[in-house]
């Protein structure tokens, strides 16, 4: 089965299965990480997807445009299949704002 699924205003996807489950899989896989619309730190819209290569490590992320706020919600990679997964945990203690933060350079010591 061809499925034509609209993910977002701006992103749509077609999903090949033979199986209703793995149509499901897919989908649920799509949505999790593409039908993120908004940062939830400041509620802002224009966000963007960014990929980075530091040190022969990929890291993901999606970046709000606002300059008020310039939050960023980091992926991680399953070891498995290699999907993508929202970081919005941090061990067993849920992150505030979904997941979305906004780094915070370190104070400098000054005697």
């Amino acid at each position: 089965m061809k499925l034509t699924m609209k993910v977002s205003d701006s992103i749509s996807c077609e999903i090949t299965a033979d199986k209703q489950t793995d149509a499901f899989e897919q989908i649920a896989s799509v949505q999790e990480i593409f039908g993120i619309a908004k940062c939830e730190k400041c509620q802002g819209t224009d966000i963007r997807y960014v990929v980075r290569d530091v040190d022969s490590a990929r890291y993901y992320e999606l970046r709000c445009n606002n300059p008020k706020c310039r939050a960023k919600l980091t992926f991680g990679v399953k070891k498995t299949g290699g999907a993508l997964f929202p970081h919005r945990k941090d061990g067993d203690k849920w992150l505030p704002n979904g997941g979305w933060t906004v780094y915070v350079p370190p104070k400098e010591i000054t005697e």
